[in-house]
C-alpha cells in the first residue's frame, strides 16, 4: 500500500468501479476506464503493469497492491473480496484495475461478489480480452477463410485438452506447462507439425513471440530464453502472421533507447518513442534550478508587470516556467503579460504559452531557433515601438546569438538568467554499464547539455550504439566527443528526432531483410559480432 498522496472529503455515494485493464498497455483502456480513473479515491492493482495507468487517476489518495500479502502469498480471492469491501468504507469511489476483462480475470466474478454481499454499490467496466488482443497484436488472425471455430481457454485450472474439436485453440496462462500442452494435443490428435505461436508480454513493447509447431515448440521456447505467463495461438492461422506481423515490425520495435533529458521534458520523447515500438529509459542528466542571484529576475518581472518592456522573448518552456512562478510569487498571472508583445522560439514554447492563455505575437516561421527568431523580429523604429527594451529571460548556459542579434537591431535586451541547469547525479551502475558496453539500441540528444553531461555523469555511450541528434549544434557537440552521429532530425523539434530516428531504425529493417540477415537491434549485432571474434 503506498503512502496517501492528498486527502479528500466526498459527499457522494461511493463504490467500485471493475474495470478491465486490458493486456498491458495503458493505451488500450477504453474512455470510460479512463474517466472512472479521473475520480477514483482508491484504485486497487495486483499486476506491475497496472501502475502505468494510474497517470490517467491524477486524483487518488491511495493505491492497493493486492496480489500478496506482507509475507509474499499470494491472496485468494476471498482475501482480496475482503481487502476491497475495506478500501470501498466511507463512500470512497474505489477502481479495481484487472487484467484483461473482469469476468474473465480468475478472481474478478469473486471479488465483485464480495461487493454485493456488503451491500457496495459497483458497476463493471468492459476491456480489451487478453487473449484475442495479444492474438492480434502478434498479428495472428484466430478466423480465416472456412477455419471459422476458436476455442478459449485458461489452462491454470484444469482442462480437458482432449476435447479440444476447434480450427484455432487460444491457451492463456500457460507457464512452465507449455510441454505438457503440447504432448496433450498431440494425443488428442493434432499432428506434430501443426503450427503453435507462442506469445510473452503481448500488447507491450517487450512483446515476444516464439512460432514453432506442437512437436518442437517446448524446446523452441527455451532456446529462445523466454518466461512466461504465455498467450499460445495453435492452428493453422499462424501462416498469415509473415503478413499481417504490425506490432513487432514496427521501426523500433524493442529497442532500448536512452533519453537523456531532465525529468519534467523526458516524457513527450519517452511517448513519441513508444509508438515506434521502441523501450525509452530515462537518464536525467540536468536539473533545472532557480539562479543563484534571484534579484535580476526578480527585478526584471516586477519591471515587466509596471510596464518596461515592449517584448517577452520566450526561448524555452523553461523560462517560460520561471517566469510563471515569479508571478504566481507575487500572486499574478497571465494578464500581466497583458499589453507586451510576445515572442517564441518555436512551436514548443509557443504551445506552452498558449496552454497558459496566451497567443504569442512571434514565432519563426522558418529554423526554430534564435537564429530564426531574428530573422522574423522586427527592428527598433522610433515612431511605432513607444518602448525600445526587451526583457529575454533565458538559461546561464544559453548563447548570447539573440541578444547580441536584437541589439544590432536597436533594442536595449535585459539579458537575464531565469534558471540554471546543472549537472544530475549519475545513474544506478548497472545504466552506467549498459550505456559502455552497448546495451542500449540508441541514444536520442536534444541539446549539446545533454551530450556533455551524460559523457560526464555516465560515460560514452558504446561505438554500436545509434547516435540520434535533435540539431546541428548538438550534433557537432556529439562529435566533439568522439561520437558517430547517425541520425539528424530536419528540424530541431522533439517529434522531428524521434521520426527520424524511427525512419533510420525502418531503413536498417528493411535493407537487413532484402540481404536476407536476421533482423537483430544494434546491441544483438553487438553481441553477436563479439562472439564472432572471440570464437576465432
Amino acid at each position: 500500500m503506498t503512502t496517501p498522496r492528498r486527502a479528500q472529503q466526498r459527499t457522494e455515494e461511493g463504490g467500485v468501479a471493475f474495470v478491465g485493464a486490458g493486456p498491458g498497455d495503458p493505451g488500450l483502456l477504453t474512455l470510460r476506464a479512463v474517466e472512472v480513473l479521473g475520480g477514483a479515491d482508491v484504485v486497487v492493482i495486483d499486476e506491475p503493469a497496472h501502475r502505468a495507468m494510474l497517470a490517467h487517476a491524477p486524483g487518488i489518495i491511495e493505491v492497493v497492491d493486492v496480489s500478496a500479502d506482507d509475507e509474499g502469498v499470494t491472496l485468494t480471492a476471498a482475501a482480496r473480496g475482503r481487502r476491497l469491501v475495506q478500501a470501498a468504507k466511507g463512500g470512497r469511489r474505489v477502481v479495481r484495475l484487472l487484467s484483461g476483462d473482469p469476468f474473465t480475470h480468475a478472481t474478478g466474478a469473486d471479488e465483485a461478489l464480495a461487493c454485493a454481499k456488503a451491500g457496495i454499490p459497483f458497476e463493471l467496466v468492459a476491456g480489451v480480452a487478453t487473449a484475442t488482443s495479444v492474438a492480434a497484436h502478434a498479428g495472428i488472425p484466430l478466423v480465416t477463410g472456412r477455419r471459422r471455430s476458436v476455442e478459449i481457454l485458461d489452462v491454470g485450472g484444469k482442462v480437458d485438452l482432449r476435447s479440444c474439436a476447434a480450427d484455432t485453440i487460444l491457451l492463456t496462462g500457460v507457464t512452465e506447462q507449455l510441454g505438457y500442452v503440447a504432448e496433450a494435443l498431440v494425443e488428442a490428435g493434432r499432428v506434430p507439425s501443426t503450427p503453435v505461436a507462442v506469445v510473452t508480454s503481448g500488447s507491450t513493447v517487450e512483446q515476444h513471440t516464439v512460432v514453432s509447431t506442437l512437436g518442437s515448440v517446448a524446446a523452441d521456447t527455451r532456446a529462445a530464453k523466454v518466461a512466461g505467463p504465455f498467450v499460445v495461438v495453435v492452428g493453422d492461422t499462424i501462416e498469415h502472421r509473415d503478413t499481417l506481423s504490425w506490432f513487432e515490425t514496427k521501426a523500433l520495435f524493442g529497442w532500448r533507447v536512452l533519453v537523456p533529458r531532465t525529468k519534467e521534458q523526458a516524457g513527450v520523447l519517452s511517448a513519441a518513442l513508444r509508438r515506434s515500438g521502441a523501450v525509452p529509459e530515462e537518464v536525467p542528466t540536468i536539473s533545472v534550478e532557480p539562479p543563484r542571484n534571484p534579484q535580476q529576475i526578480d527585478k526584471a518581472v516586477r519591471g515587466m508587470v509596471e510596464g518596461r518592456y515592449e517584448w517577452i522573448a520566450f526561448t524555452s518552456v523553461n523560462a517560460l516556467r520561471a517566469v510563471k512562478e515569479k508571478l504566481t510569487a507575487y500572486g499574478l498571472d497571465a494578464r500581466a503579460l497583458s499589453g507586451l508583445k510576445v515572442a517564441a522560439v518555436g512551436e514548443k514554447t509557443a504551445e506552452a504559452l498558449r496552454a497558459w492563455g496566451i497567443e504569442p505575437d512571434l514565432v519563426p516561421s522558418g529554423e526554430q531557433s534564435a537564429i530564426g527568431l531574428l530573422a522574423d523580429w522586427p527592428p527598433y523604429d522610433e515612431v511605432l515601438d513607444p518602448i525600445n527594451r526587451v526583457f529575454l529571460p533565458r538559461a546561464d548556459i544559453a548563447t548570447e546569438t539573440l541578444a547580441a542579434g536584437l541589439a544590432e537591431m536597436g533594442w536595449e535586451v535585459d539579458d537575464v538568467t531565469a534558471y540554471r541547469t546543472v549537472r544530475a547525479a549519475p545513474p544506478p551502475a548497472e545504466t552506467r554499464d549498459a550505456i559502455k558496453t552497448g546495451k542500449f539500441d540508441a541514444v536520442a540528444f536534444t541539446s549539446s547539455s545533454t551530450v556533455r553531461n551524460l559523457v560526464g555523469i555516465a560515460g560514452k555511450p558504446h561505438a554500436s550504439t545509434v547516435v540520434a541528434c535533435i540539431g546541428p549544434q548538438t550534433a557537432k557537440t556529439a562529435e566533439e566527443h568522439g561520437l558517430r552521429v547517425d541520425v539528424l532530425a530536419p528540424e530541431p523539434t522533439i517529434e522531428a528526432l524521434a521520426d527520424a530516428l524511427a525512419q533510420f531504425g525502418m531503413a536498417r529493417r528493411q535493407a537487413l531483410v532484402e540481404a536476407g540477415e536476421p533482423v537483430l537491434k544494434p546491441s544483438q549485432r553487438r553481441r553477436a559480432s563479439a562472439r564472432r571474434k572471440s570464437a576465432q
